[in-house]
């Protein structure tokens, strides 16, 4: 291991001079000073002008030095610093300053506090908040501090964020060891290494780009991830260390003598694989999945009798357990059951994208379970809330990690589903008055995914709540103004039925043009903004998972009124990922409109954005289209005529 002198040395070579000089502040320029724009990120709020991580694994510490420089009001909140911590994780060293684009230097001086903050699901984690003082537009704010940890920790580089990064330096102490790493680094750009010390330099680093439905750019964005490992390969790697996580798993699994005991009595002779594992699943939906509620402290669960969980058959005892353990609970029951039955790690899509060549355990976020039924492959989310049988929660599906199989473990992708997996279906029945004026009922049933959001939705507040989210959102789907109303919440704890909700709703929805009413054809889609405005687009699209939607909106219509002209029957395809059909039929008092979306394919690269974007264009501009409706002329009456 390198020793500290030596260390002190080494870092002499790499680091910065000001970050070595007696004062730890870097002189601002009159450049820095003068700023108010970079040519680079025109409008940014704010930019780096400088960041250095520096770690060392002698102390199990990182030092952190940031310089930035504050372009308008928005970029003022980066004064304020949140620093999470916890029993492993503390910080020291805290030092700032603010300078003025005079030059005037205001030292910080205060003390950091400590805040508790909520996250989902009600988990909480804390924070070291301090903030930087008299910070104004036009100012260069400093500030460094020390990380410390319990345990020696291998440090990840996250190279890009959400400003532009003039210069960044980053290096790091390993004490020896065999280190490898994965770098997704700009052309040009490489780690450097000496002996163990590794380090890295980079300059005008852009943003992370923010565009709406992209995949998870951390997984993507310049990064360098480091990781100790004996292994030169990552199909060594992944074989070896497979081998040993799936002999874990088999050993927890089982099944005991307990998951024995709950499927015999769960289960006939004479049911079918299918219907076996249906029963099980729906045992396992019905135990609380504390990701969703709460879990029990070490004390709590010392006082219900709760024993430490080393097997499935504790898990089935607590009747209560977190996703993965409920996952595992499933694999075990399925092979108490007679069935062939595995466990697959997988990333979460919407925060990682696997990396085969990262050889680490720590990107498989879940477990998810693949059940052979009639010799094929089934998979199944038992830890995903209210999912459907035989399916998975989007973000599991498309999806990277290892698997079990019956010669040991593989890496694997789970598969793209049906689109039709994923379904709404909106109904409107409304009745129109000579002004506008609509009232009537809406009916929207929710299968798969969107039913799934909503059903966990209602898990996290009470009924209330759930009908104000409701409410929220089609407000945004229909005309502004419309008053709705929640009428009925349906099944809100079934996996393979909809979700059906019920409104009533009231408004004006209708404009005059003389003595004509222009109504909008797609009453779902009048508050809807375009979904790709930009021209040009640097980064994939995701749009989380395939979907139908399928739309009928019937209009009553005054008998003083008739219908002059309706949207004409329309469709279009996005080659075979996408299609749009709409049309329309005149009946007795009235008329009906119809729209159907089919979404199949929901990743695309950048470069396919154009025909992407240009499909949209069609069914946006077909949903604004209008119905036109106009009053009928009164019939003159014969003269002499009685009244």
């Amino acid at each position: 291991m390198i020793r500290h002198s030596e260390l002190l040395i080494a870092l002499a070579l790499c680091l910065p001079l000001p970050a070595l000089a007696s004062d730890p502040w870097t002189a601002p320029t009159p450049e820095e000073l003068a700023m108010t724009s970079v040519p680079e990120v025109p409008g940014a709020s704010a930019i780096y002008l400088y960041r250095e991580q520096v770690s060392a694994d002698f102390n199990r510490s990182t030092t952190v030095y940031v310089r930035i420089k504050i372009l308008n009001g928005s970029g003022k909140d980066y004064a304020n610093v949140e620093l999470p911590f916890g029993e492993y994780l503390s910080y020291d060293k805290i030092a700032g300053r603010t300078i003025h684009s005079d030059g005037s230097i205001i030292p910080f001086t205060g003390k950091p506090f400590e805040k508790l903050i909520e996250k989902d699901h009600g988990n909480k984690y804390k924070v070291k908040i301090f903030s930087l003082p008299s910070v104004e537009v036009g100012s260069i704010i400093e500030y460094r501090y020390t990380q410390t940890g319990a345990y020696s920790e291998v440090p990840d580089w996250f190279i890009q964020s959400e400003l532009f990064t003039r210069k960044a330096h980053y290096a790091w102490d390993s004490g020896g060891g065999s280190i490898a790493w994965t770098p997704i680094l700009p052309a040009g750009v490489q780690v450097n290494h000496k002996g163990a010390l590794y380090f890295l330099d980079i300059q005008n680093v852009p943003p992370i780009p923010k565009d709406e439905m992209m995949p998870p750019m951390e997984s993507i964005s310049y990064r360098v991830l480091f990781y100790s490992t004996l292994f030169t390969n990552a199909p060594d790697f992944w074989k070896a260390a497979g081998e040993l996580w799936s002999q874990a798993l088999d050993k927890f699994i089982g099944p005991g003598k307990g998951v024995r005991a709950a499927v015999a009595n769960m289960v006939a002779p004479g049911d079918t694989d299918e219907q076996k594992l249906r029963k099980i699943y729906a045992a396992i939906m019905a135990t609380e999945n504390v990701d969703f509620t709460r879990k029990f402290t070490a004390r709590e669960a010392k006082a219900k009798g709760f024993k430490d969980i080393n097997s499935t058959d504790d898990i089935l005892t607590r009747n209560r357990a977190s996703g993965d353990q409920l996952a595992l609970l499933f694999v075990s029951m399925a092979r108490a059951a007679g069935l062939k039955a595995y466990v697959m790690g997988i990333a979460d899509r919407s925060e990682r994208i696997f990396l085969p060549n990262y050889l680490s355990f720590g990107q498989l976020d879940d477990y998810i379970a693949i059940v052979k039924l009639g010799g094929i492959d089934t998979y199944f989310d038992p830890g995903a809330r209210y999912c459907p049988f035989g399916h998975l929660a989007w973000f599991h599906n498309v999806s990277g990690g290892l698997r079990q199989t019956d010669g040991g473990t593989a890496i694997f992708n789970t598969p793209r589903p049906l689109y039709t997996d994923n379904q709404i279906k909106r109904i409107a029945n409304l009745t129109l008055d000579e002004q506008g004026v609509a009232s009537g009922s809406v009916v929207i049933a929710y299968v798969g995914d969107p039913a799934r959001r909503w059903r966990e939705t209602a898990l996290t507040g009470d009924e209330t709540s759930l009908k104000a989210d409701l409410q929220t959102e089609l407000e945004h789907e229909l005309p502004s103004g419309m008053e709705i109303t929640v009428d009925g919440l349906g099944d809100l704890t079934g996996t393979d039925k909809p979700l059906v909700i019920t409104y009533t709703v009231h408004g004006a929805i209708g404009s005059s043009a003389g003595k004509r009413l222009l109504v909008p054809a797609n009453l779902f889609q009048a508050g809807e903004k375009p979904k790709f405005p930009s021209e040009k687009r640097d980064v994939p699209i995701d749009m989380h998972y395939g979907s139908l939607t399928q739309d009928a909106v019937g209009y009553r219509i005054p008998a003083s009124m008739t219908v002059e002209s309706i949207p004409a029957a329309d469709k279009a395809e996005l080659k075979t990922d996408a299609a749009f059909t709409s049309s329309s039929r005149v009946v007795k008092d009235g008329i009906v409109l119809y729209r159907n979306v089919s979404i199949g394919r929901f990743i695309y690269a950048a470069a396919e954005y154009p025909d992407v974007r240009e499909f949209y264009k069609k069914l946006e501009a077909k949903d604004q289209e209008t119905l036109v409706l106009s009053h009928v002329a009164a019939v003159a009456k014969p003269a002499g005529s009685g009244n």
